[in-house]
């Protein structure tokens, strides 16, 4: 064989295996299976589907949300025990503004308005009666992204035995949970009473049961004009108070009024406001920080004391 021949076969040969290469390289790019035929390739099974699995897992994530609201979970500590506020550091100027005995058709809207104008989150203690009647209200509470709280279903005072106060609470979280969708773990004894066997009960449901360190006095039997009602909030403000005010039970008007001028005050002096769990969280975690820097306290030195 001749040299120009011998060096054409070599060229015919260098291209014929640089094409095989190039063949296979696409084929690996591209995912089809006909050169990993050619060349007794097998996949492992379910080596195809991975990825795509993948991504169906990933689009499926983004649309699952938990079926409880988180922000009515109250941290463990709080869970069956008495709250009035949080104990919090002097320069944590943090205020929640719960409302209670709605929801009501004029008021609470009302309310709502005002608190989605001025970008605050509040806690709402619902009478069960009123949700059954308003539940479009109540819904919209939620919502808006506001907290609900356990308020009873009928609002009685009186002495209750371990079945009416079950019946009193447990219709009243199951009627909430179904119109809103929230799961609450916070209770409001109509009234403040402590010993009618309501407030024993929740915290035997591991409910916190959440009262309040100051009030407008707009349920006040001689309700105060508008002025003494923002005045009674913003001269006892203090960081981890819990403000007592009412959107239901009667004419609020004057609650409705008052709450701009309340709102504005209580930024003014540097407040800014969260829900009832929201405050029990910072105390929680101000506490653990407390405990991890001094692991031994003794009965006259609990953190609770020096905060």
């Amino acid at each position: 064989m001749s040299s120009h021949k011998l060096a054409l076969s070599y060229k015919v040969a260098i291209i014929t295996l640089l094409t095989g290469v190039s063949s296979l390289s696409i084929s690996l790019l591209v995912g089809t299976t006909r050169f990993d035929h050619l060349l007794g390739i097998q996949r492992l099974k379910g080596e195809n589907t991975r990825a795509g699995l993948g991504r169906v897992m990933s689009a499926s994530a983004q649309v699952v949300s938990p079926a409880i609201n988180q922000m009515n979970e109250v941290p463990k500590p709080f869970q069956g025990t008495i709250v009035y506020q949080a104990k919090l550091k002097a320069n944590e100027k943090v205020i929640a503004l719960s409302f209670d005995d709605g929801p009501g058709p004029k008021n609470t809207a009302q309310i709502l308005e005002i608190l989605k104008t001025n970008h605050i989150k509040a806690t709402f203690f619902m009478i069960g009666e009123m949700v059954k009647y308003f539940p479009k209200i109540a819904k919209q509470v939620a919502d808006d992204g506001h907290v609900i709280g356990n308020h009873t279903w009928h609002h009685w005072y009186r002495n209750m035995d371990l079945a009416t106060a079950a019946s009193e609470i447990d219709r009243t979280a199951e009627i909430i949970y179904k119109t809103t969708g929230e799961k609450t773990t916070l209770f409001r004894p109509p009234g403040g009473f402590l010993n009618n066997g309501l407030a024993e009960y929740a915290k035997n449901k591991k409910y916190a049961v959440m009262m309040w360190s100051e009030e407008s006095g707009d349920a006040e039997r001689r309700s105060p004009q508008v002025p003494m009602l923002v005045k009674n909030v913003l001269k006892y403000a203090k960081p981890g108070a819990i403000v007592l005010m009412h959107d239901g039970g009667g004419n609020r008007s004057r609650s409705v009024k008052a709450l701009p001028e309340m709102i504005a005050g209580l930024k003014a002096q540097g407040y800014r406001f969260v829900t009832i769990p929201q405050l029990l969280e910072i105390q929680a975690q101000e506490q653990s920080v407390v405990m991890a820097a001094s692991p031994t306290v003794t009965k006259d030195e609990h953190p609770n004391n020096q905060l």
